[in-house]
């Protein structure tokens, strides 16, 4: 692996100059006034990027699986019962952690390459005359299989239904980086972290709480100590932190949010959807299908190309890291051997995509697979060419 290519898996993603910068920082007091200086404004902009205007966001040093148990455990009890759609590896580890955590789960098995079935949701919420299920989870962008499923969708189910459930939604790899809408789709909890579209270090779970799940709070008696948000919330009141808080990396966020406003959040998405699909013309030109479905269910994050039957799709990973020093990603559960991974989120340009794209080429040529070299980089270079990025606008 080389360290001067730029990475093409979905996440942790490339570190842009000024954020590793910002993230290089002197210790300071983190009991200080200094410290709220940080971590106020970094909480104000995560809150803007999720399209909120009085969610509580909490940040603690952890990951997005941090963040998934601080959603379950400040607002169920064992015994809970949880809906959730099982699509692929990350669903599929939210649901375990539930289960680890004493929660009864209804569980929804759908194939690996489809969205999450809103009708379904709607069936099983109507029927749930009793409201027993206190918990709705929806993994937003299912980063194993490139899959997007529609969260405003799953809100007119519980809608529809008149269920007061709540709706917990995974946003990890595609908030900051695909359009998320926290109020108008009626989360109560959305969870993401640090290395993806904030494009820094791992090392921050990153959530918005509705005032519904803050409420939820208070009756909630799964135990939580180091993820309890009324420690943290207290910690917020004083301008710090219940313990130690990861402060280069907060410096970083504050700096990132102000990176993707300054950019456009509409930008944002737009320079995501067009890096996307060139991939996807390329795959195209490959002759190979995506994991995913259907085009509705296109992610603009992270493509799942899957490989011809009997091929190790893994070889091509291992292949282009051993050969080339460039990172793409496995297949993984369900899909593994059977897709590789191309991560577009974050810190990317279409020059830099391109270089992906044609390293992909060379291994799957150098592994016997019937590619034509040039043909995958033509066809994106083609969609580039005519959906061109706003140069001075992405300088900015």
């Amino acid at each position: 692996m080389s360290f001067q290519n730029p990475v093409f898996i979905p996440g942790p993603t490339n570190i842009p100059e000024n954020l590793r910068k910002a993230c290089d920082m002197p210790t300071i007091d983190h009991r200080s006034s200094l410290f709220g200086q940080i971590l106020h404004p970094a909480r104000e902009g995560v809150r803007r990027i999720i399209k909120s205007t009085d969610a509580e966001i909490f940040i603690f040093p952890a990951t997005g699986t941090g963040g998934w148990e601080t959603a379950l455990t400040n607002c169920l009890s064992a015994g809970d019962t949880v809906l959730a759609a099982r699509n692929g590896m990350f669903s599929h580890r939210w649901i375990d952690m539930c289960e680890r955590h004493g929660l009864d789960m209804r569980i929804v098995d759908v194939p690996w390459g489809a969205g999450i079935p809103a009708d379904q949701y709607q069936d099983i919420l109507t029927a749930d005359k009793d409201h027993a299920i206190k918990a709705v989870l929806a993994t937003h962008n299912e980063t194993a299989t490139g899959v997007k499923s529609d969260i405003a969708a799953i809100r007119r189910a519980l809608d529809t239904a008149g269920h007061p459930a709540l709706l917990f939604v995974d946003g990890v790899s595609s908030i900051g980086s695909m359009d998320f809408r926290f109020d108008e789709w009626g989360v109560d909890a959305a969870v993401t972290g640090s290395q993806k579209g904030f494009m820094l270090p791992a090392g921050l779970a990153i959530l918005g709480l509705s005032q519904k799940a803050i409420a939820a709070t208070h009756d909630a008696t799964l135990p939580r100590t180091f993820f309890d948000i009324r420690d943290m919330a207290a910690g917020y009141a004083k301008g710090a932190y219940p313990y130690t808080p990861a402060v280069g990396l907060m410096n970083g966020l504050n700096t990132a949010c102000n990176m993707l406003l300054t950019e456009g959040l509409d930008n944002v998405f737009a320079r995501h959807t067009r890096i996307a699909t060139g991939v996807r013309a390329a795959a195209d030109a490959w002759g190979l299908g995506l994991c995913a479905a259907s085009p509705d269910l296109y992610s603009d994050t992270v493509t799942a190309i899957c490989t011809p039957a009997g091929f190790n799709a893994t070889d091509i990973v291992t292949h282009a890291a051993d050969t080339y020093g460039v990172a793409f990603g496995v297949g993984l559960g369900d899909v593994a051997g059977k897709v590789f991974r191309i991560g577009h989120l974050g810190s990317l340009t279409d020059v830099m995509m391109l270089s992906g794209i044609a390293t992909a080429e060379m291994c799957m040529a150098d592994l016997g697979l019937d590619i034509r070299l040039g043909s995958g980089v033509a066809a994106a270079q083609e969609y580039y060419r005519a959906h061109p990025a706003n140069t001075q606008r992405d300088a900015a």
